[in-house]
């Protein structure tokens, strides 16, 4: 009975070490120089399926004052024959001050309860340093330049060669743009005599010139018929200049409608200078000076009688371009769509090198 007893208490001893949680910190170095670095390896053992959480450092956050944790590194787990696991982080640590420090435990929770590691120990050594002998130092070095690498500069030295051809090619447009002188058209308002003013304008200096009183008859009437011509064109809106006598007057006759004396008067006159005009000119008549004077006066009387005051004085002049003017203006549009285009263009790329350069530089 007593030997059963002790058998099921070592058993139970033995489950009971078993289910143990062990939490074991090792460091490869307790010793070390200044600003070297050593190794805390942490390892916690527990039941497969267990949940471990073990301390969390931020870099070069102090364990303890005077030594930084650079980094952790988790290493895994690893199972074992008796159900259990090992689970493994390595902490790399540094020192700038040469003394001996006391590493507190790592503290690993597993499954939510807290399980602790050993203390352990952490000399720093400083460096003796010979001040007698200071020729077998070296003063601090210059600012050291970055290796060239062409890679770095590739991108923008490619963008610097397309920016200035872009160049090149905006300026060729730009002198085709400024030597082909635009073609510029404006309206113009011209001021235009009325046609019974223009015709009183010709039978003035026909006045002036006395030609009614000259011996070349035939010269008289042909400046008095075709000034007469010219007005009954621009009265009337037929081509009287293409026209022969007699069918100027019958054009005259349907538009004239007015029965009275004056107006019957006044187309006999008429037909009778046209008459005259076609004899001398043809037939080569002779007349005398005053019926030379009484055509004139009969002229005269004929456009003050038929003239229309309340005309326009004013017309309005639009210059139509021809079609190679239309071409030549969509082509200066192009261009100028173009060097414009070109300049946005070249003004980015500058843009982007300078920053590019700016970056490498500093």
């Amino acid at each position: 009975m007593k030997r059963t007893l002790l058998l099921i208490l070592l058993s139970a001893g033995i489950l009971a070490a078993r289910a143990q949680v062990t939490v074991e910190a090792a460091i490869d170095s307790i010793e070390m120089f200044i600003g070297e670095q050593v190794h805390v390896t942490v390892t916690a053992t527990m039941k497969e399926g267990a949940k471990a959480e073990f301390p969390v450092f931020k870099p070069t956050q102090q364990i303890i004052p005077g030594v930084e944790v650079l980094k952790s590194t988790e290493m895994g787990t690893k199972s074992r024959d008796d159900g259990f696991v090992d689970r493994q982080v390595v902490y790399t640590l540094t020192s700038f001050d040469d003394t001996l420090y006391y590493l507190p435990p790592f503290v690993v929770k597993v499954d939510g309860k807290p399980h602790e590691s050993k203390s352990l120990a952490l000399k720093v050594v400083g460096i003796e340093v010979d001040t007698t002998r200071m020729d077998q130092f070296f003063g601090p070095k210059d600012v050291q330049d970055n290796p060239f690498q062409w890679s770095d500069w590739s991108t923008l030295f490619w963008l610097s060669i397309l920016s200035l051809v872009l160049m090149a090619v905006g300026y060729y447009l730009y002198l085709r743009l400024r030597d082909n002188k635009p073609i510029i058209t404006h309206i113009r308002i011209v001021k235009r005599l009325l046609p019974h003013q223009k015709a009183m304008k010709e039978i003035e200096q026909i006045k002036a010139d006395k030609m009614q009183n000259s011996e070349n008859a035939k010269e008289y009437y042909t400046k008095l018929t075709d000034t007469l011509r010219k007005y009954i064109e621009d009265r009337y809106g037929f081509n009287a200049m293409e026209m022969t006598s007699s069918e100027i007057i019958d054009r005259l006759e349907k538009a004239l409608t007015d029965e009275s004396k004056d107006a019957a008067t006044m187309k006999a006159e008429l037909r009778q200078l046209f008459t005259t005009a076609d004899l001398v000119k043809f037939a080569k008549y002779s007349t005398m000076i005053n019926e030379n004077d009484a055509n004139l006066v009969s002229a005269i009387d004929f456009i003050n009688q038929t003239k229309l005051e309340n005309m326009p004085t004013e017309e309005t002049v639009k210059p139509e371009l021809t079609e190679a003017d239309q071409r030549t203006v969509k082509t200066r549009r192009t261009l100028k769509a173009v060097v414009t285009l070109i300049v946005v263009v070249c003004l980015v790329l500058l843009g982007y090198v300078f920053y590019g350069l700016y970056q490498l530089l500093n």
